[in-house]
């Protein structure tokens, strides 16, 4: 019991760790590249883009990158991939060269947690740091609403699934957006409230925003908070059998999940997880009696909102007092600082040391002890900010002597490190030989294998090399004279310490297909060969390298 318990609570962290990671791209340092590729994503639906499009897409938006070449915005897409932005999709590829079917070949899509970070952080920048009205319309709507429904359901015959669907529906939209607009303009408020440099037209501001609006908040929230209690009172025995009633008309998502998970469950995969409306769960109307009600004895938000109103009265009345001994000379030298501030933000360099001087007695700095440089003769009116830099050892500066003490330290061992290092390149090379010989054995049949990642990359290194290293030519005809066309001599490209080698040979038409895990390569008129290279020539070569 111990140890799934122990489990369980480890996979609840990982969860949570990764959904963390999602949030990285907002405090990179490259946060703004990463928002705008995230923004094109979000334009779209349920669309996988490569690099050339989002390319397009950034210069057509502009901004800071419109200017990424495809290499740069590659390694963005992977990093958004790696913190789970961003999706990989498997897609098609039609491209014309090698390096264009490099960079399209990976196709990304946006994840649904991603979709909602972004927008998260759209709704962020595009807010106003102002106070936000509070919908305080809704709470009649929401008593009205819940009246009603009190009464169809306790009627005779009940309500009908459709009628009561939509009642319930728009009555918690209804109050998440009251209950969503009191927290942001308490958050403002609280943000205004401590602040300790309100001026009195600043404080004549707030003192009336508070007075008035809050006390009309805080009035009707306790006049219509026990009529909802009491339509929830009425309402509650009925609720479980209203959901019943409610999913067995429209179940949603909720059927079809169940279906999901049966046959998952039957194969092995894993279920389907759903996330239902707001008012279709018995814990959505839980919280809904929460908030007007004390249901669990810490008090309801009714009780939190005319306490934090009361903190903020207390706030005011505070920022009054500091006010009222600032006027008498007790307390705050607010004004006298502002005033010297402007003095130094008018004054050139040369008059701000002097006034520098005259209000804080901070004179320009004596170097003693250490003299500068022969070739450094510092004037003695230098001010310290600007005057050069004297390196002070750190046994004088700590201990003010120059003598060493204690033993040198051991050098450090690195035989650790070396060692990964080895390891790192001996399984780098373990890789490509393996990928060698994956090659070698898918020679002449490549339409009937499909290509690892590895060996897919080794082939298109040398083919690559193959073509930069062949000869073109215009073949000529039986009369002498040159025809259409090129043909390929001498391209071939090979690895001694793999001991392979390519062929390339131009046939026209013929199409070599290469499936890979990364996808398919079609080469048109071109046909491939791999061989071994042979031991006899390996053996020169090292005689004639030593």
């Amino acid at each position: 019991m111990g140890a799934s318990a122990s489990g369980s609570g480890q996979d609840a962290n990982e969860e949570a760790r990764r959904r963390l990671n999602a949030y990285t791209y907002l405090s990179a340092p490259e946060r703004l590249e990463h928002v705008a590729i995230m923004r094109v994503f979000c334009g779209t639906l349920l669309a996988d883009l490569a690099v050339p499009d989002i390319m397009a897409k950034l210069r057509q938006s502009g901004g800071s990158a419109a200017g990424l070449d495809a290499d740069t915005l590659t390694v963005r897409l992977e990093q958004l991939v790696q913190w789970g932005n961003l999706l990989r999709s498997s897609h098609t590829v039609n491209a014309s060269s090698i390096s264009e079917y490099q960079r399209s070949r990976s196709r990304y899509q946006l994840s649904k947690l991603g979709e909602r970070i972004q927008r998260d952080a759209d709704g962020v920048l595009a807010e106003a740091d102002a106070a936000r009205e509070v919908s305080n319309e809704l709470l009649a709507l929401v008593e009205r609403g819940l009246r009603e429904l009190a009464g169809l359901v306790t009627a005779p015959g009940g309500v009908e699934p459709q009628d009561g669907l939509e009642r319930i529906s728009t009555l918690f939209v209804q109050f998440t957006e009251f209950a969503d607009s009191i927290r942001d303009f308490y958050a403002y408020l609280g943000q205004v409230l401590s602040r300790y440099d309100l001026d009195s037209a600043e404080y004549q501001g707030f003192k009336e925003l508070l007075l008035d609006y809050v006390e009309a908040i805080t009035e009707d929230v306790a006049f219509r908070a026990p009529r909802i209690s009491a339509a929830l009172d009425t309402l509650w025995p009925h609720i479980p059998a209203l959901l019943d009633r409610l999913d067995s008309h429209a179940q949603g998502l909720t059927g079809r999940s169940a279906q999901a998970q049966a046959q998952a469950q039957g194969e092995g995969r894993p279920e389907v997880r759903i996330q239902r409306s707001r008012g279709r769960e018995f814990a959505d109307w839980e919280g809904l009696r929460g908030w007007f009600s004390n249901t669990d004895g810490q008090g309801s938000q009714v009780d939190q909102l005319r306490d934090a109103t009361l903190r903020a009265l207390q706030s005011l009345l505070a920022n009054a007092k500091r006010m009222l001994r600032s006027a008498t000379g007790e307390m705050s030298r607010r004004k006298d600082l502002l005033r010297l501030a402007r003095w130094f933000d008018e004054a050139a360099p040369r008059d701000a040391h002097d006034i520098a001087v005259a209000a804080f007695g901070l004179y320009g700095a004596r170097h003693l002890g250490i003299p500068p440089a022969t070739d450094e003769v510092v004037p003695a009116y230098t001010s310290w900010w600007t005057g050069p830099v004297v390196e002070v050892p750190v046994a004088l500066r700590e201990r003010g002597s120059r003598a060493q003490r204690g033993r040198a330290s051991a050098v450090e061992d690195h035989s650790a490190q070396k060692q990964l290092l080895r390891e790192a390149a001996r399984q780098r090379a373990a890789a490509r030989a393996a990928a060698a010989d994956e090659l070698r054995s898918a020679s002449d049949r490549f339409a009937e294998v499909r290509l690892t990642s590895a060996a897919l990359g080794l082939l298109l290194e040398l083919l690559a090399t193959a073509l930069g290293n062949a000869q073109l030519s215009r073949p000529v005809s039986t009369d002498g004279e040159r025809t259409a066309g090129f043909d390929l001599d001498s391209a071939s490209s090979e690895d001694a310490e793999l001991r392979i080698r390519l062929t390339v040979r131009r046939t026209a038409g013929t199409r070599t297909v290469l499936y890979s895990a990364d996808g398919d390569l079609l080469l048109d008129d071109l046909e491939l060969d791999i061989d071994r290279t042979s031991a006899a020539v390996d053996g020169e070569a090292e005689a004639s390298v030593s």
